[in-house]
């Protein structure tokens, strides 16, 4: 398996490499130096490459379009393993914890509280197949992707809320959940981020 971190994450290499590695495969790191896509070689030559050699591709980048143009040229299976509009793998083990917990995701209500952000995108694609309630409270000016929301809404399998109150978002919550204000690439907006997000933090 051929693992292109153009965003380099300690967690996600670790999982990857590990559980590729336990189920008999050997996984090869490529970090963002390794590969530099679009800049030393054009991406499709880069997956024309990679596909010849590998039986599988995951790749953590920063632009979903290059995930795309991944599996549009690749000719073994694409795994997303994080783009700035979604994050599949993180939200499938997400929903096991929760399963392994509660045991169901089915039903229950699961509330987010911050940044709409590809986080949020994948729990809403979640629930556009599976039916459970998904909340997400997050400042003004800080909401998911309306046409993601739509989308997941007309499905019409869960119960979706996006709104600016976590304390009313919480009521009833059987899973709270949240991420960081300022994700890799948003660090110039730190402080700022720390002012808006002010009350929309998970104390435990």
């Amino acid at each position: 398996m051929a693992m292109i971190f153009a965003k380099p994450s300690m967690r996600t290499r670790v999982s990857f490499e590990t559980g590729f590695y336990l189920l008999g495969g050997h996984g090869i790191y490529l970090g963002p130096d390794d590969i530099q896509m679009g800049k030393r070689e054009e991406t499709s030559d880069i997956v024309r490459v990679l596909s010849r050699y590998n039986d599988i591709i995951m790749a953590r980048v920063f632009a979903h379009q290059d995930i795309l143009d991944l599996a549009k040229y690749a000719t073994v299976p694409v795994i997303n393993g994080l783009t700035d509009y979604n994050h599949p793998c993180q939200i499938m083990a997400d929903a096991l914890t929760i399963i392994e917990h509660i045991g169901q995701l089915e039903g229950t209500k699961v509330v987010y509280i911050g940044d709409g952000n590809n986080i949020v995108h994948s729990w809403l694609l979640l629930d556009s197949v599976i039916p459970f309630h998904f909340v997400c409270a997050c400042p003004k000016g800080f909401e998911p992707d309306q046409e993601t929301v739509k989308e997941a809404q007309q499905a019409g399998v869960g119960k979706i809320e996006i709104t600016n109150d976590p304390k009313e978002a919480v009521r009833g919550a059987d899973v709270v959940y949240s991420d960081v204000w300022a994700s890799m690439g948003q660090k110039e907006e730190a402080a700022k981020r720390r002012q808006v997000f002010q009350g929309f933090q998970v104390g435990v």
